[in-house]
């Protein structure tokens, strides 16, 4: 399968937001493939969409504000704010109306097999008269009907809501009027069937087909669903640090709720004089570029808000869904005698999620330093957490028991900020110190510090992770996490979160890099040792894992590394700016990503170093937001022991032929299509955590040779 780019000027770099839209294609094309269970294939449909109304909310709406501005300068690919705008409605047409037929297929595929959506005309006369009877003990209290008219303003619409545009007549006075109804949040989306095991029908069909209820003595001639996506990100200050940087968030918080309108989606039946009439209506912005046009209006089918479809793709059918697993606990763990400080005293722990537990390891970590008397500090960054979680709980029982804990909230973790907001509040409740960050940077690093008083002496132990402090991202996501008590690691962490907690302008770390201070300029310094050792000779090889690559510095170190012989292997899941494969400037840089059943989240990256092999894993991707306005750390992995865990999940990646995609120079993506063996990543990690199971089949077509990548390594 093929994944083609628009097309663009010729350039040395892809488009950023072309690039992101690429991603979202291939997570589209997994809802298409027979090889994915049904309800998982549901499950993509729905990724798709909220990917999308994210991209809308934030990168979209940029552009539009770009445009609006007149904005001249132009990212390194060239395209000015108005040729990716128009770049961008193309694809996405593109994308929702092959979104649109597969949802088709998938649910003409899943009806057989008992999961159906079905349309109200398909119910018997019982099923309906049920039907009834839920709306109106269970949905019509929830409804408000509001008329739009002189004396009824048009009313407020709030972000990615499902509304109902309904046409009613007066009998008496022959007059026709519009009203708007909005499908309740707070109601489950599908509604289902008495007496039919998982068959569903939409909560707006049964609002639409009960109408008359709502507008008593009136003649309904016709409602129409539509949704609106509005301007969502933060706008923060620049000029100077606010007095109150949480009470500040929470007033950005609500005035995002009145962001400007961006897109408006409608049922595609929708008649034009209703659809002018939202258009007209939604031009709610003062600055006339802004306002909403036909050209930001998307024909949606007849079901929208497919996000949704996440929770019919939660329905308890195992024969539909991927095999369920259990996490394992690390062989070192298994002892549970045994002090998770005395494992890592006696050597350092990697742990990789979802396949190893969260629970047993991350957890346990916090847990046991929770209650352990000689334990005299905590210290973590929050940047997304999820519920009531075991590490917040443990958070509170150490500062009750007496233990200093310390947590940097990051309050502008993007869409999760009312609910750090409420964390930050509840920890301070107990005692815990808890600290904010900044305006200006992003406390994106996920790190961990337990101070412990031992024998001989005080200890500092230290976790240092890729994703999250997040027990049901661990479920879903690809992590990497290492555990040590390295004096060094241990002195810079410290010396980092005195910097995030109090007033320091930290330059020098001796271990780890950490942006914005050293990060970028320390890879460049690694990029370039590579170029160096190649150009005298000598064999010279990178690997990068990341979710984006978009600096341009680093592409082009990348570029010239590449020219003087440096063999270059990139996995990235989504974004990729850098053109691989081109004579002369990058034709030693192959590029890979890789989608399936887990979000590839795990940051990793290898450089040769002329033998002596150098791992770093941390929570930086290699984009100008991470390296700039971010506050990131990534720890090199020093014990050589852990290497060949590293090195083999490098290669059962960069082996993948059943979710590997390989990006072209012309920028289509290509599936790899196992011939023979499969070899799928996920299902490999989830036999074995590391993908240690050997493989003896050379690489076939996808590389400069045929040499395995342990061979390439050197082996």
């Amino acid at each position: 399968m093929t994944i083609a780019s628009p097309p663009v000027p010729e350039s040395p770099y892809f488009n950023r937001e072309l690039s992101w839209l690429a991603f979202n294609e291939r997570v589209l094309r997994e809802a298409g493939d027979p090889r994915v269970p049904l309800l998982e294939r549901l499950k993509f449909l729905a990724i798709f969409s909220s990917n999308l109304d994210e991209f809308f909310m934030v990168r979209v709406a940029g552009l539009k504000r770009q445009a609006a501005a007149k904005v001249s300068t132009a990212p390194p690919d060239g395209l000015s704010p108005v040729e990716q705008l128009d770049a961008i409605r193309s694809k996405v047409a593109q994308l929702v109306t092959e979104q649109r037929a597969l949802l088709a297929q998938v649910l003409e595929e899943l009806a057989p097999r008992g999961v159906r959506i079905a349309r109200m005309d398909e119910l018997s006369p019982v099923e309906c008269a049920a039907l009834d009877t839920v709306f109106e003990s269970q949905v019509f209290p929830v409804l408000t009907p509001l008329a739009v008219d002189p004396g009824h303003p048009f009313p407020y619409l709030s972000n990615l809501s499902l509304s109902l545009a309904v046409e009613v007549r007066d009998p008496e006075r022959q007059t026709v009027h519009f009203a708007r109804v909005k499908v309740p949040k707070s109601l489950p989306r599908w509604i289902p069937i008495s007496g039919r095991m998982n068959t569903y029908v939409p909560l707006e069909s049964v609002i639409g087909e009960n109408l008359d209820a709502l507008f008593p003595g009136m003649e309904v001639l016709g409602w129409y669903v539509f949704r609106i996506t509005r301007y969502s990100d933060l706008e923060l200050p620049n000029a100077e640090e606010p007095e109150d940087l949480l009470a500040e968030i929470e007033q950005q918080v609500f005035k995002r709720r009145f962001g400007e309108v961006i897109r408006l989606e409608v049922q595609d039946d929708m008649p034009a004089h209703l659809r002018a009439l939202l258009i007209e209506e939604l031009q709610d912005y003062e600055e006339p570029a802004m306002l909403l046009g036909e050209s930001d209006v998307e024909e949606a089918g007849t079901l929208l808000d497919l996000s949704d479809l996440q929770a019919l793709a939660s329905l308890d059918v195992p024969e539909l869904k991927d095999p369920p697993f259990t996490p394992k606990t690390p062989v070192e763990l298994q002892d549970p005698d045994r002090s998770i400080f005395d494992v890592i005293r006696e050597r350092d722990l990697l742990v990789h999620h979802p396949f190893d537990s969260f629970p047993a390891t991350v957890e346990r970590f916090l847990e046991t330093a929770a209650t352990d008397d000689q334990v005299l500090a905590i210290k973590l960054t929050l940047y997304r957490t999820s519920g009531d979680t075991e590490i917040v709980r443990a958070l509170t029982q150490a500062a009750q028991r007496g233990k200093q804990v310390a947590v940097l909230v990051e309050l502008k973790a993007r869409f999760d900020e009312a609910n750090n907001i409420t964390w930050a509040r509840q920890l301070e409740s107990f005692g815990v110190h808890v600290a904010y960050g900044s305006a200006a940077f992003k406390t994106h690093t996920k790190i961990a510090m337990v101070v412990r008083r031992e024998s001989d002496g005080i200890r500092r132990y230290i976790h240092v992770g890729t994703g999250n402090y997040n027990s049901k991202t661990a479920r879903q996501y690809t992590d990497l996490g290492l555990f040590t008590c390295s004096p060094s690691i241990g002195a810079d962490v410290s010396d980092l979160f005195n910097s995030l907690t109090g007033y320091a302008r930290q330059r020098y770390y001796r271990k780890l890099l950490v942006a914005p201070s050293n990060m970028k300029d320390r890879f460049l310094e690694l990029i370039e040792r590579e170029t160096t050792h190649a150009a005298n000779g000598k064999r010279a090889r990178i690997v990068a894992k990341m979710n984006a690559l978009v600096d341009a510095e680093v592409i082009d170190a990348l570029y010239h590394a590449s020219q003087a012989g440096v063999d270059i292997d990139l996995i990235v899941r989504g974004i990729c700016c850098l053109r691989p494969r081109v004579p002369g400037m990058s034709e030693r840089i192959r590029v890979v990503s890789v989608v399936g059943r887990f979000l590839e989240h795990s940051r990793l990256f290898y450089f040769h170093n002329a033998g002596a092999d150098e791992y770093y894993l941390g929570s930086a991707d290699w984009m100008p937001r991470n390296f700039l306005r971010r506050v990131e750390a990534v720890a090199p992995v020093d014990d050589a022991t852990l290497h060949s865990n590293l090195r083999s999940l490098v290669d059962t990646l960069l082996v993948d032929n059943r979710q590997a995609w390989d990006l072209r120079a012309n920028g289509t993506w290509v599936q790899r299509q196992p011939e023979g063996e499969t070899r799928s990543t996920h299902a490999i990690l989830l036999a074995d955590s590391w993908g240690t199971q050997p493989s003896s089949r050379p690489l076939e077509g996808a590389y400069a040779d045929s040499r395995t990548y342990a061979e390439r390594l050197g082996d």
